[in-house]
């Protein structure tokens, strides 16, 4: 993993996301990040495709990405800004999503579109981070929410 020197066109792997954040197939929901900017702003890239398992519910004859899914992918790639801003062992820290406001739906997400989740650092304090996302599908913008993340200790069994 790198540290966390960054500046605008700073790109993150999939690998580096893996190493970052928890989720995994088929929840995982960040295939790269671009723009890192430490404590500042990131941009998440999924690449949706019709082989995403949500698509066989939803809906089988005019596939559409749940919104809820969308809001998620956001909130990942917060989690994937403040993970790599705090340096976070992952080892021993989660983080966990912890609110959502202001969250709309513009227009829906299918597949082959690729979304980019723009987001911002809107505060941050401690363990805490507030961030305002919008969720772009070419120059559409999909959905857009503001939400937090808090940082807690990972427990052990």
């Amino acid at each position: 993993m790198s540290g966390t020197t960054a500046g605008a066109g700073v790109s993150i792997d999939i690998a580096e996301i893996i190493a970052r954040i928890p989720h995994r197939f088929p929840f995982l929901l960040v295939d790269r990040a671009e723009d890192y900017v430490a404590n500042e702003s990131i941009v998440g890239i999924k690449c949706v495709t019709i082989n995403e398992p949500f698509f066989q519910g939803h809906f089988p004859d005019y596939p559409v990405m749940p919104g809820v899914l969308i809001v998620e992918a956001m909130a990942q790639t917060g989690a994937v800004l403040m993970s790599k801003t705090m340096d976070v062992d992952p080892a021993g820290k989660t983080i966990l999503f912890a609110s959502v406001d202001n969250c709309r739906f513009r227009a829906p997400v299918r597949p082959g579109d690729v979304l980019r989740m723009n987001v911002r650092v809107l505060k941050s304090r401690g363990g805490l981070f507030k961030f305002g996302g919008q969720a772009m599908v070419g120059d559409k913008i999909a959905a857009e929410a503001e939400f937090a993340a808090m940082l807690v200790e990972t427990p052990t069994s």
